[in-house]
């Protein structure tokens, strides 16, 4: 293997190194349930994927489990609905409608 003739400087190992950073993931909300999701994936939590359906969470559960999810479901899509209804609108918004 062929050894290097002059070492390189730190300046110029730390520009190569620059992109290897880790990048934040941009997470958006679940229309549904209102849990944060990546874009163009199924909701761990609802399986709703695009406004339908996709999943359904409940049938892998047992009865116990499933009775506890459904209730958690409900109460999640209940506090979703009141959070949207009791934010204040920002400019973004106000465009829109």
């Amino acid at each position: 293997m062929p050894t290097p003739k002059q070492r390189h400087t730190k300046s110029r190992r730390n520009r190569r190194r620059s992109h290897l950073a880790l990048k934040k993931r941009k997470l958006s909300t679940c229309k549904k349930c209102g849990e944060p999701v990546l874009a163009h994936h199924v909701c761990s939590f609802c399986g709703q994927y695009n406004g339908k359906e996709v999943v359904d969470v409940l049938a892998r559960l047992e009865k116990k489990e499933r009775k506890k999810k459904e209730k958690e479901l409900k109460e999640h899509e209940a506090e979703a609905k009141d959070e949207q209804k009791n934010k204040p609108l920002n400019l973004e918004e106000l465009s829109k409608k």
